[in-house]
């Protein structure tokens, strides 16, 4: 499930944040520390994943510590799903 997950959050980003639907990112690429998501986009990406997941994400969790990597955002969606 998680790597489900994974895929369809880096599709995401990939088309709709960074418009290169090619792009490749991994499960442990650094999204908000190394500025491929920035504050304005974090704020739809959060929306997409509530909307999307049918999760809710406090206005807290979205920083790097919590909300930096797929494998994070993929980590706090399954957890909240169960």
């Amino acid at each position: 499930m998680s790597e489900d997950l994974i895929k369809q959050l880096a599709s995401h980003i990939a088309a709709e944040v960074l418009h290169q639907p090619n792009r490749v990112l991994a499960p442990d690429q650094p999204l908000l520390s190394s500025g491929i998501v920035d504050s304005f986009s974090l704020v739809d990406l959060a929306m997409y994943i509530e909307d999307t997941f049918g999760v809710h994400l406090d206005d807290s969790e979205l920083n790097k510590e919590t909300f930096d990597t797929l494998a994070q955002l993929a980590s706090l969606i399954a957890s909240r799903q169960a």
